[in-house]
């Protein structure tokens, strides 16, 4: 039999919360994180919104000799990683090193870092360049400094595939738990919000043009007009259940099903694969589409794609058949980090039998969605889909189970039912 792999700890940094707590109580409340971009001067760029996660001083995280070697991107992942860590009750040092692995995925690596070292090398010549730069910009720098800092030597890497990032990451990492690693550190931090890749951001076409925090990013609205991007993220400590059960270890959910699809060649015919990533991810965990109780879409709010989605949604569950959620439109797009996040939120939609709302949208009725908007919605979780989608065909999905929960029995069905009517 597989060993299940469950979540022990949780690390967030948001837009709208620094630390768990923070965000939890934000994204329940639905205050966004998404206001005028401080970073640098966006003046005479299109776009001027951005989620910048606040009141992160690195100094009060790291010592000293961490700063010159890393990217704001990596000193929010190490501190966030710690986070993770602390809230499993895992001391690094008191496990084998084997025993141990750092999963993480990215978009961008380092762009402030290397801004800043490009920078100096123009106006001050390549002497004036960093050492660290040779990694520091890297899209493995994370999970390398994440490695090294908490002694994990165990099976490590970095997944690139933009939003859907995180979840091939968490899906990678749950292989290799399943492979006899012991615990997996996985997730996914970023951040790039600088001038260099701001304007890559731009480059995307996708970018909300409206400076206005609560019309910028609206996703299956007829005012869709695009996102807006962010920072941060979250890290999750991923254990062998078996092994989490003998150490007394608290369990937010399990990582139950994962699904993955490529969408085809524009003008090629044939149709966007977002629906099979879904119906994989389900098989995967062994779930029927009538027990999921609720989706965390990818809400791109760029209305040829949120019809993707919403069709895709609709084809697996059925119109209106599944609450749908986004809170995503408190926090903007995060890169690599975003779907991390949502499957944290997810999880805390389980402990807390809440989902929270998708903020400042009226659902097109165009859309057969059961978006939940306005304000939170009590329910009970006990089996949710994360959805993510990276620029270029990408499309992940992961099935996301309670506690203890037994998905395949009769009463279960049963009971599904009853809550929905």
């Amino acid at each position: 039999m597989t060993t299940a792999t469950v979540v022990t700890g949780i690390g967030v940094a948001a837009p709208n919360g620094l630390g768990t707590d923070d965000f939890w109580a934000a994204t329940r409340a639905g205050r966004t994180g998404i206001g005028p971009l401080t970073r640098f001067d966006p003046a005479g760029y299109p776009a001027v919104l951005a989620g910048e996660v606040p009141g992160f001083v690195a100094t009060d995280h790291l010592s000293g000799r961490m700063l010159p070697q890393t990217d704001h991107m990596t000193r929010l992942a190490l501190v966030v990683g710690d986070w993770a860590l602390a809230d499993a009750g895992v001391v690094p040092a008191e496990l084998p090193s084997f025993d141990m692995g750092v999963i993480t995925a990215s978009s961008a690596g380092g762009y402030e870092f290397g801004e800043r070292e490009l920078r100096n090398m123009w106006r001050k010549g390549g002497q004036y360049v960093s050492a660290y730069q040779s990694f520091a910009w890297f899209y493995a720098v994370n999970s390398g400094q994440l490695s090294i800092r908490n002694g994990m030597r165990g099976p490590s890497g970095v997944l690139v595939s933009d939003q859907a990032g995180s979840l091939d990451a968490l899906a990678q990492a749950r292989r290799q738990i399943r492979r006899g690693t012991r615990l997996v550190l996985s997730g996914a931090v970023d951040s790039s919000l600088c001038s260099w890749g701001w304007v890559a951001h731009l480059a995307s076409d996708r970018l909300s043009t409206s400076d206005d925090p609560d019309r910028a990013y609206l996703p299956f609205d007829r005012r869709a007009a695009g996102h807006v991007t962010g920072e941060g993220g979250a890290l999750l400590t991923l254990e062998d259940a078996d092994s989490a059960r003998e150490r007394g270890a608290r369990v937010y959910g399990e990582i139950a099903g994962y699904g993955a699809s490529f969408d085809p060649r524009p003008g090629s015919g044939r149709p966007p694969a977002l629906s099979r990533a879904i119906v994989l991810a389900l098989e995967d965990a062994g779930v029927a589409a009538a027990d999921v109780d609720v989706v965390f879409a990818d809400a791109a709010a760029v209305p040829e794609l949120d019809r993707v989605e919403a069709d895709a949604i609709t084809e697996v569950f059925g119109p209106r058949g599944v609450a749908v959620t986004a809170p995503k439109t408190m926090t903007g797009r995060l890169c690599s980090g975003t779907a991390a996040l949502d499957v944290v939120t997810a999880l805390l939609s389980m402990r807390d039998s809440v989902i929270p709302p998708t903020t400042n949208v009226s659902l097109a009725p165009e859309y057969e969605l059961d978006l939940v908007t306005g304000g939170p919605r009590s329910a009970p979780v006990r089996a949710a889909v994360v959805l993510a989608r990276g620029h270029g065909g990408f499309n992940s999905a992961v099935v996301l189970r309670a506690p203890g929960e037994d998905l395949s029995s009769p009463e279960r069905t049963l009971q599904k039912g009853t809550d929905r009517g």
